[in-house]
């Protein structure tokens, strides 16, 4: 039977969620538990005077109904409504933000007081928080073990241009990592690495990688994989032809058959300088793209737009679901700003009416989303978001059903 498509809204009124669609449904708490239909947002992290945010340059990562995401959390500074209002003279820090329970309440986990994880690089938006107290960046020499059943592989890249990046792992769930390890392809190390990859077998993994344009500016899509746990890692493809203006960065990938792959990527289409509101009237054509592979990666071919306008741009998480439908969110950073979502029935040649999750941001510093699928259906959307009750920068989670559209 086909489902019927509806807009959702939310209107918050002293902590009161009001749902406004095509069903009529009455008033609920904000707190009332997940058991029904109605899209739950929970505060992962907040902290009055902090800032949270970029879920989607850390990784998510989810063992059933246990879930691990990683945020950067830097102090809160008002700098305007177009610059992220991170204080840049003040310590950045890499957490994690641990859920027991489907994503319904929150632990934070600190990996810099064990002296792994901290955070590194110019690709920070503060400042570094401990650099005397940093692990030197070796050479990967024993293989990891891609089949333990805690495996966490987390990349970082030091720069979002040029790069290079690097990787820790860990074998019992994100509680304790080994690394830094210096990521290399081919020599090739320009590379801005975010967490994009599938592991095959025990020691065979293939990732989606950016890395730096002719120009070493960011950025240009390739495909990678290792079969040696990690020791080497060899180029396999690009996806797509350089970008002339602008970029193509943070792929999310699914597969979808024994040797097919759609891989989805943030796209900024027109203008070579960096802009930094949507105001100006040629930084136009920020959207989301879809590539198909046959043939594992070896080779791509351009699917369309999933979705044709995101504002100032946001990157794409691509999950498939347990019934096998492609699921796709994204933040909207421009008015209503928002968290949205779409839904393919036929592995992304098209997708359905868009999803609103959420629209009562109050400006463009939100998304970069990670979305994951509970054991009972139901999609747990991680993103750092702003609203009109505070200030900060939060990490906020949605809980909602998509068997509902």
């Amino acid at each position: 039977m086909q489902k019927k498509h509806h807009t959702l809204f939310y209107i918050i009124i002293s902590g009161i969620i009001v749902s406004c669609s095509g069903n009529h449904k009455s008033a609920k708490k904000a707190e009332t538990e997940d058991t029904t239909d109605d899209i739950k947002h929970v505060d992962v992290y907040y902290e009055p005077g902090r800032f949270g945010g970029w879920p989607a340059n850390h990784g998510l990562w989810s063992w059933d109904n246990e879930i691990l995401v990683g945020f950067g959390r830097g102090y809160y500074k008002n700098l305007g409504t177009e610059r992220h209002n991170i204080d840049r003279e003040r310590p950045e820090e890499h957490l994690f933000a641990r859920s027991l329970d489907g994503g319904k309440t929150w632990s934070i986990e600190e990996p810099a007081k064990d002296g792994v994880m901290i955070a590194r690089g110019e690709s920070l938006h503060g400042i570094e928080p401990a650099p005397e107290k940093m692990k030197p960046i070796t050479q990967l020499q024993k293989p990891m073990d891609f089949s333990k059943p805690g495996f966490v592989l987390k990349f970082w890249m030091l720069s979002s241009g040029e790069g290079p990046s690097i990787f820790y792992y860990s074998y019992d769930k994100g509680k304790t990592w080994e690394g830094p390890y210096s990521l290399k392809v081919n020599k090739l190390t320009s590379i801005a690495a975010r967490n994009d990859y599938m592991i095959e077998d025990h020691n065979s993994c293939q990732a989606y990688f950016t890395a730096a344009k002719s120009d070493h500016r960011e950025g240009h899509v390739f495909t990678a994989r290792t079969d040696d746990g990690g020791l080497s890692w060899q180029f396999v493809s690009w996806v797509g032809e350089e970008p002339a203006n602008g970029f193509r960065i943070m792929p999310s990938t699914v597969k979808t058959g024994e040797k097919e792959l759609i891989l989805t990527s943030r796209v900024r289409n027109q203008s070579n300088r960096r802009i930094e509101t949507i105001t100006e009237k040629e930084d136009k054509g920020r959207y989301i793209d879809s590539w198909l592979s046959k043939d594992y990666g070896k080779t791509w071919k351009l699917m369309g737009k999933p979705v044709d306008d995101l504002g100032e741009g946001n990157p794409p998480c691509l999950i498939k679901l347990a019934d096998g439908r492609l699921c796709l969110t994204y933040g909207y950073r421009a008015e209503p700003y928002g968290i949205f979502a779409k839904i393919s029935n036929d592995e992304g040649r098209s997708w359905g009416e868009q999803i609103t999750i959420r629209n009562d941001g109050s400006g463009r510093d939100i998304g970069y989303v990670r979305s994951v699928q509970r054991p009972d259906g139901k999609v747990v959307t991680i993103y750092y978001f702003m609203d009109k009750h505070k200030p900060e920068r939060y990490i906020a989670a949605s809980i909602w059903n998509p068997n509902n559209y």
